[in-house]
């Protein structure tokens, strides 16, 4: 019987104090059809789920992996949703922390791409509604601090040092960014309708049921987030878990998701850095996901 209790005193000891300071980077290749040569080998950094406002909530985890960003120093930064937590009546003081958190990647330039996430919209469960004032003012603040908020949009990545309009014309490639589902604003029709058919694109969301809905083929590399790996890591229990009692459209819970979502299309589930109703990961380790672009072969 103690020898038990010493287990679970260990495991909860772990997962509180311990794994969710750390930070993973995961490497992942996204292969895209007619990437322009310009984007080759290009580097792509993908986080979510800072949480700020959480109790215990994991800051110092949070910075760390902002300071891994900019050693990378990637093309490009997105984030996919829940900046703040609980934010009804904290709104304007948890986003002065994400800022100051952010911040280090606006100083290094680094073109920083965000979409909502549900407690964003204050959503602490997908069955409630409540007004979006949280919604605007996290936008507003993103916004106002030069982070490109891509809810339901398109938008064409640039490149320094890609001059005049032909060189533009050879290095274009989309990033397409889908809003919050729980907040009924994931339109997926709006979110491409500026994109050509046959133009390379890479797609973001926060919650990966959106990413069900997408039609075939406008999606070969997409990211989520909002799972935090249910921040308990058991293998094949969480991932069974997730897909049958937590996601609508049986979406994965980490890593890329196989048989999910329409044909052509392919997602990947990044575990994001916060918690949600509970301060603790085990075998959920904090994620910075880095894709590198390559050519996909025709």
């Amino acid at each position: 019987m103690w020898l038990l209790v010493k287990i679970l005193a260990a495991v909860v000891v772990y997962g509180t104090a311990i794994e969710p300071r750390f930070v993973v980077r995961h490497d992942e290749a996204a292969p895209i059809s007619a990437l322009p040569a310009a984007w080759e080998n290009r580097q792509i950094a993908v986080f979510a789920d800072l949480q700020v406002g959480m109790w215990w909530s994991n800051r110092d985890a949070a910075r760390r992996l902002v300071r891994k960003v900019v050693e990378i120093h990637p093309a490009a930064v997105f984030i996919a949703g829940d900046f703040v937590y609980d934010a009804d009546y904290s709104v304007n003081s948890q986003m002065q922390e994400v800022l100051g958190i952010l911040q280090p990647i606006l100083d290094a330039h680094i073109p920083t791409y965000a979409v909502l996430g549900n407690h964003d919209y204050s959503l602490m469960n997908e069955h409630s509604r409540e007004e979006n004032y949280v919604a605007h003012a996290v936008r507003d603040a993103l916004d106002s601090a030069g982070i490109h908020m891509m809810d339901n949009r398109s938008d064409t990545l640039s490149l320094q040092g890609i001059q005049g309009t032909q060189g533009a014309s050879r290095s274009t490639f989309y990033v397409v960014g889908i809003g919050e589902k729980w907040g009924e604003n994931d339109d997926v029709n709006a979110a491409f309708a500026g994109v050509p058919d046959s133009a390379p694109r890479i797609v973001f969301m926060h919650d990966p049921d959106s990413f069900a809905h997408i039609p075939a083929g406008k999606a070969p590399v997409a990211v989520a987030a909002h799972t935090h790996g249910l921040q308990l890591g058991i293998p094949y229990v969480s991932d069974w878990l997730w897909r049958h009692e937590f996601s609508d459209e049986g979406s994965g819970v980490a890593g890329w998701v196989d048989h999910y979502g329409e044909p052509g299309n392919r997602i990947y589930v990044n575990r994001g850095v916060g918690f949600s109703i509970f301060p603790a990961r085990v075998n959920a380790v904090p994620e910075l996901t880095v894709f590198t672009l390559v050519r996909a072969s025709p």
